[in-house]
């Protein structure tokens, strides 16, 4: 009974979460423009992909998201290494300010980040737009990359760094070939997690876009400011389909590598 009752609560919680989506898929199909069923199409996805106000804010999006998720690799994982090689009080305190920007409400960033912005665009003769998104978007994910990466240091034996210098390799050798090598399961999912907050981010982007720069989250939303458009539904089913496509192709490469380190 008690197994039952698990199974009935688990299919509860999953149809709450899944039969919007589900609903949604669905209807990006529908011939009718409203909640009413007038038949099968395809035609809202022809007209998503003709709209070019919404190719642009894809073009935008996608651009924004793989730089933000490529450089905020790159400087989170060196700052967990750098943050790691700290010894005692000095490493949590680190540790716990890097924290911050995860803990932080997004619309506290959102605003700080737009009250920094003006300043220096007033000061230094710049209006907010795709620099200043990208920058907000560094920012708040390179601490989910440390968050990543700082276990697998902590897991990685430090003597294979050592053995690697006693076997004459250079200190730039030993970290490519060792150091890196043992990171990149870290690494990546740092990397996955910094694309797809990316490009889901709506609060901070919001606040630090400027009046020119768009992209897909505040297209949806300024779509939906009026009677909800079936391309909206279209470009959410694909959204939805490509954070799933994300989320199977992690999940298989991190499954490939634990048998080859199970070998």
């Amino acid at each position: 009974m008690k197994k039952l009752s698990s199974k009935i609560y688990f299919a509860i919680i999953m149809a709450f979460l899944y039969l919007p989506i589900i609903y949604l898929i669905a209807y990006s199909f529908n011939d009718g423009k409203t909640s009413v069923w007038k038949g099968f199409t395809f035609k809202w996805y022809e007209a998503l992909f003709n709209d070019a106000q919404i190719m642009g804010s894809l073009y935008n999006t996608l651009l924004v998201a793989i730089l933000a998720s490529v450089i905020s690799t790159i400087l989170g994982t060196l700052a967990a290494i750098g943050i790691y090689n700290f010894k005692g009080g000095v490493r949590s305190a680190i540790q716990n300010v890097s924290n911050i920007p995860i803990i932080n409400p997004e619309i506290v960033t959102g605003v700080s980040l737009m009250l920094l912005f003006t300043f220096a665009g007033v000061m230094m003769g710049f209006e907010m737009g795709f620099w200043t998104v990208l920058l907000a978007h560094i920012g708040f994910c390179t601490p989910y990359v440390i968050l990543n990466v700082t276990p697998r240091l902590k897991q990685m034996d430090s003597s294979l760094y050592e053995a690697a210098l006693d076997l004459g390799c250079s200190p730039m050798q030993a970290f490519f070939k060792v150091v890196l090598h043992e990171l990149l399961p870290g690494i990546f999912s740092g990397f996955l997690i910094s694309f797809t907050y990316s490009l889901d981010d709506f609060v901070i982007t919001y606040f630090t876009r400027g009046s020119r720069f768009q992209t897909l989250p505040i297209q949806i939303y300024t779509m939906t400011h009026q009677r909800i458009n079936p391309k909206a539904n279209a470009l959410s089913a694909l959204m939805f389909v490509i954070v799933i496509a994300i989320l199977l192709t992690s999940n298989f490469v991190s499954a490939r590598r634990d048998k080859e380190e199970a070998r």
